[in-house]
């Protein structure tokens, strides 16, 4: 009887002490430089994106309206992507990747859809509280697992496929809420618009993922820290010269002088929340490709659907956005979606 007491206690220590000491050997396989660049990389996603996401929804609640402007200076920060390239080339002591044609096509239409992609997140914001946005945004894991079956032969076990189908009932919560989630000026009609575009622009982002996926595959063979980012300076490149001259076309940047002055806070607060959109954006792009080379893909799709209930309780603490039953059971249910999705992966 004695002995029987006593072996849920010791199991219990032995598994404690076998924990500990996976972790300690993890630990001790990297310098410690390692793990303070990843630490800093994960705080810069779970900081970053969700600031992004915040600073976009205080640019229109405050008087912006141009969703042009705000899609503009998703990608206007690009530069901040460059600087960080340029140098990691004299580090690591190896040249550019070389550029054939068909790789250059290849970043040119990314960037085309990154493009298209952020235009569709602009009207969403737009229409919609920034918790959710957020919400409603997180079925791009979703159009990531289809696309990336069909294109790039990801596999999806019963968990993923769970997660889908769980992850797609929370947006339906939300889209079949959304006379209580309306607020402002905002009508019933633009609020359900700002939903159909953010789906759209989840299902676009799932595929440039997957396509981007198939670019490393197909046209480079093989993914690196260095590979990743230039990627990402040229796909943002073109996104920022395909919005810009959409910009000029729509005469965002005219409207802009009009913008500051009318803006509440005037012109200085105007321009605070484009440049720390812009900077806040390519910080948390930056954290995550930084994840994705230091850990693993799995975790940077892991930290980004952290974000979501993160940028969720934000919109709810800084903008005092409306959060309802039916929010609250829709962010329950994604967040049950992603521990599936995190599980089967």
């Amino acid at each position: 009887m004695e002995t029987d007491s006593k072996s849920p206690m010791v199991s219990d220590s032995s598994w404690s002490h076998r924990f500990k000491t996976i972790l300690t050997e993890k630990y001790n396989k990297k310098p410690t430089p390692y793990w303070i660049l990843l630490v800093v990389s994960i705080i810069a996603m779970l900081v970053a994106f969700p600031a992004s996401s915040i600073l976009s929804r205080v640019y229109f609640s405050n008087g912006g309206q141009s969703k042009w402007i705000i899609s503009w200076i998703s990608v206007a920060g690009w530069p901040l992507t460059a600087l960080m390239l340029l140098p990691t080339y004299f580090v690591k002591k190896t040249l550019p990747t070389p550029m054939t044609l068909m790789l250059f096509f290849s970043y040119v239409f990314l960037g085309f859809l990154s493009a298209a992609d952020n235009l569709m997140y602009a009207y969403a914001y737009a229409y919609l509280p920034v918790s959710t946005a957020s919400l409603v945004a997180s079925t791009s894991l979703v159009f990531s697992s289809i696309f990336g079956y069909f294109i790039v032969n990801n596999k999806v076990n019963a968990s993923i496929l769970n997660a889908i189908v769980v992850i797609t009932a929370a947006m339906a919560i939300i889209a079949l809420d959304s006379s209580s989630d309306t607020y402002g000026k905002i009508t019933q009609s633009e609020h359900i618009l700002g939903i159909v575009w953010d789906v759209l622009g989840s299902a676009l982002h799932g595929l440039i993922f997957a396509l981007s996926e198939l670019v490393f595959v197909k046209l480079v063979g093989r993914r690196s820290f260095i590979v990743v980012l230039e990627q990402q300076v040229m796909v943002s490149l073109s996104a920022f010269i395909f919005t810009t001259i959409g910009v000029i076309v729509s005469g965002g940047f005219q409207g802009m002088k009009v913008e500051a002055e009318t803006f509440k806070g005037g012109k200085s607060a105007y321009e605070l929340v484009l440049v720390w959109c812009a900077i806040t954006f390519q910080v948390g792009v930056l954290g995550g490709t930084a994840v994705i080379f230091l850990a693993s893909t799995l975790l940077a799709g892991v930290l980004n659907a952290a974000r979501t209930p993160i940028t969720s309780i934000g919109g709810v603490w800084l903008l005092h956005d409306p959060m309802s039953g039916f929010k609250i059971l829709s962010l329950v249910i994604t967040i049950w979606g992603f521990g599936s999705f995190i599980y089967g992966s």
